[in-house]
């Protein structure tokens, strides 16, 4: 008889991995159904039973040249593109997925479980990322194929599952333990299963090419809304660098309902909860029965408020290289240092956790667009590490909608010494309210520019309450610290916790 798991395992809220999208929904969920039936007599049969028709892949490979394993437990949880067994009808009228799927994957998250088991982290990957790719074997010519560089999503097509893993490894110095691949289907199907998830937002979200149509407010979304939310890259002028902060919002929206809705605590309802999750989702063979009741396990203290969420920094966000089109380069600097705090297992927003800071002066208000309607992205002018997520941080939490996602100017973003606010002259009366809260900044003008503003930081930079100061000559260590205000000393710049990024 399947030995029972002490009863002081009760379910754990908590789900670390979201794919970018789609995997997000399916394996909260998953870790959720795991942790409640491993404290049942039947959570051994049940995963017997479905367990054994997981799709299994040979995606870790072993070799010398793996980084070290640091105690934790690491999850590379990957999006794709596919579509097989959806009717054409579905793709294209319920879930606005109209073209080819590409032999790619469409998201990429690094998802660790610290070694203490207290937090999460989730790191997303640019899909884009212009990356080192390891020498491998085509799979189809079975030649071997040299070392090259290319965008990180195109591992998978190059060299199945185990390339996009060491692509991961060699890239960010972390040890892959397990891999999970997540399709359509498989994240519409989950978020049904689970009854919807909340999503907020502070203006109307719309885009025609992914069908979303989002209201102003707290909505809950059935599992098609919920990919488009997801997918959706066409609601500003941050294309993919939003897509991915809506993701981190997803995520963490689904782990507060995983750790507080009744759903999940109704074995029945949970049970066919992990039935939809086991039979959607693609893992690696090392993945088994007993180490998912092992993972359920160690997820029952987890919840959003300790899931650290973090992207990798970039340098440049349109970096063209032949044969491969418009590419983003990541920072190295910030890059070595997100990557190194995860692989130390340190909270990305401060080991000491959130701090108390004074309430900001309201920021001066012009024309009539109130800041909550103004589209900022920030680029870092003047080559001074964390300038550009300090600059967020700060219009952030002044009111302005930023990206949440800055990166360098073209050019590398060194040299700049006064703050240039760029504007398309159609929205003239949003770059008023701009203007107010950043009066020492220079107003540029450049059409076609589109709804999303650019405030290029210089030198000189001083916020929307008149600090400034911190961007001189010696003062990276201030500007990096000034990155995330509201963090303890040791916090990676950018870094959000699941608590701050969900609905209030």
């Amino acid at each position: 008889m399947p030995r029972q798991h002490p009863s002081e395992r009760q379910p754990a809220p908590v789900r670390p991995r979201r794919p970018g999208r789609r995997r997000w929904g399916r394996w909260a969920a998953g870790s959720l159904s795991f942790a409640v039936l491993a404290t049942s007599c039947g959570g051994w049969a049940v995963l017997n039973g479905i367990g054994s028709s997981l799709d299994r892949v040979d995606a870790i490979g072993g070799g010398p040249d793996r980084p070290a394993d640091d105690g934790a437990e690491t999850f590379l949880v990957v999006g794709t593109d596919e579509r097989e067994g959806i009717p054409e009808s579905t793709l294209k009228d319920v879930l606005h997925a109209g073209g080819e799927s590409c032999h790619c994957t469409d998201t990429m998250m690094v998802v660790q479980l610290s070694a203490d088991r207290g937090r999460a982290t989730v790191v997303s990957v640019p899909r884009d990322s212009y990356v080192d790719i390891p020498a491998h074997q085509d799979p189809a010519t079975g030649k071997q194929v040299a070392a090259s560089k290319g965008k990180i999503n195109a591992a998978y097509g190059m060299g199945g599952a185990p390339l996009a893993v060491r692509t991961v490894e060699q890239n960010t110095g972390l040890r892959i333990d397990h891999y999970v691949e997540v399709n359509f289907l498989a994240f519409v199907s989950t978020v049904d299963a689970l009854g919807g998830v909340e999503v907020c937002t502070a203006k109307p979200l719309e885009d025609d090419y992914s069908g979303l149509d989002l209201p102003a407010g707290t909505t809950r979304l059935d599992g098609a809304q919920a990919l488009r939310y997801v997918r959706a890259r066409h609601v500003d002028g941050s294309s993919d660098l939003g897509r991915m902060h809506r993701q981190q919002k997803f995520l963490a929206q689904l782990l507060h309902r995983a750790s507080s809705g009744d759903t999940l605590l109704d074995p029945a309802k949970l049970t066919g909860v992990l039935d939809t999750v086991l039979r959607s989702v693609k893992v690696d063979k090392g993945l088994g029965n007993a180490e998912l009741l092992e993972f359920a396990s160690r997820l029952k203290d987890l919840s959003a408020a300790n899931a650290d969420f973090a992207t990798v920094p970039l340098a440049e966000v349109d970096h063209q290289v032949a044969g491969w089109g418009s590419t983003v380069l990541w920072d190295e600097k910030g890059a070595a240092a997100l990557f190194e705090a995860v692989r130390a297992g340190r909270p990305l927003t401060g080991a000491g956790g959130p701090v108390s800071s004074a309430s900001p002066s309201p920021s001066p208000v012009a024309g009539t667009v109130p800041p909550g309607e103004v589209r900022v992205q920030v680029l870092n002018g003047a080559g001074v590490q964390g300038l550009g997520f300090r600059v967020d941080a700060e219009l952030r939490k002044a009111g302005f909608a930023t990206t949440g996602m800055p990166s360098n100017a073209p050019g590398g973003g060194t040299g700049a010494t006064r703050t240039v606010i760029r504007y398309d002259p159609r929205w003239d009366e949003s770059v008023k309210t701009l203007a107010a809260a950043l009066p020492d900044a220079e107003l540029e003008s450049v059409p076609g520019l589109g709804a999303t503003f650019q405030v290029v930081a210089g030198s000189g930079y001083r916020g929307p309450s008149g600090e400034g100061g911190a961007a001189g000559p010696s003062a990276t260590a201030a500007a990096t610290a000034g990155a995330s205000a509201t963090a303890g000393p040791s916090a990676v710049a950018g870094a959000e916790s699941g608590s701050e990024i969900g609905c209030p």
